[in-house]
């Protein structure tokens, strides 16, 4: 009996030594240990996270995101996926980190995740067909049919000015949508939409109303992650104050976004 238990018990220790030797490291192992972090992003959402004429994943968050880990000395693996399916991924530990322009607006999101100090701020805009006569304000897209993500912050506000939501994978397919006069608008953020009118001038679409209020972006983790989003949010501090972030917001927008 004694030999049967001693074989049970040097089973547990085994299996336990074993357990922890493979336990996954936390984030702030990561970094601390100068490991590789898996970041979370779409891939579509230009100019914030996109990929070039060559095919190079870039964007705005996408190199603020390559800044932070050379600051950290950590490397990144970039994991693409839709919008509505991100912060579920990140739930679910198939991310260490968003970074595609999240903001935690709302009381769900803030009981569930934490956000690093911002690397930008924007307002949202409301984008319709360039022959809209019926909105002027977000009260006037109540009854109309709003190319929204289910899950954004944007879909959110649809939502409180009474739309019918359309679900849409991204901006872009939101953007089709309303030229192809299968919804009527769409809620997005004003940075994004504007670079889009930009480059394409003769989308038929235009902007009907933006807001003066401004929300910061910043890198989104689980809650439980302080230390590691501390380390985060001072790299970010010291990428505004060494001028990183005035120079990537001018390559991408022409403009600081990185400021109030």
């Amino acid at each position: 009996m004694f030999k049967k238990l001693s074989i049970v018990t040097l089973s547990l220790v085994a299996l336990a030594t074993s357990s922890h030797a493979f336990a996954k490291e936390t984030l702030l192992e990561r970094i601390n240990n100068k490991g590789t972090i898996t970041v979370g992003t779409e891939g579509t959402y230009a100019p914030f996270t996109y990929h070039d004429a060559s095919g190079k994943l870039t964007g705005y968050d996408v190199e603020v995101t390559r800044a932070v880990a050379e600051k950290l000395g950590v490397k990144i693996d970039f994991k693409e996926t839709q919008w509505d399916a991100m912060l579920a991924g990140l739930k679910g530990e198939r991310f260490d980190l968003v970074a595609n322009q999240v903001a935690l607006t709302t009381p769900e999101r803030q009981a569930t995740f934490d956000k690093s100090e911002p690397y930008s701020w924007s307002g949202a805009m409301l984008l319709a067909r360039a022959d809209e006569t019926r909105i002027t304000k977000p009260e006037d897209v109540k009854g109309l049919k709003a190319g929204q993500t289910l899950s954004s912050n944007y879909g959110e506000t649809a939502r409180k000015y009474q739309a019918e939501i359309v679900p849409v994978d991204g901006m872009a397919q939101a953007l089709l949508l309303i030229q192809q006069k299968r919804t009527d608008v769409t809620f997005n953020d004003s940075l994004a939409l504007l670079d889009y009118l930009k480059k394409n001038p003769n989308s038929g679409l235009k902007p009907v109303w933006e807001s003066d209020e401004k929300v910061g972006a910043g890198f989104i983790a689980n809650k439980g992650n302080d230390e590691a989003l501390a380390k985060i949010s001072a790299a970010v501090v010291e990428l505004q104050k060494d001028g990183t972030l005035k120079k990537l917001g001018e390559q991408f927008f022409g403009k600081d976004i990185s400021v109030k």
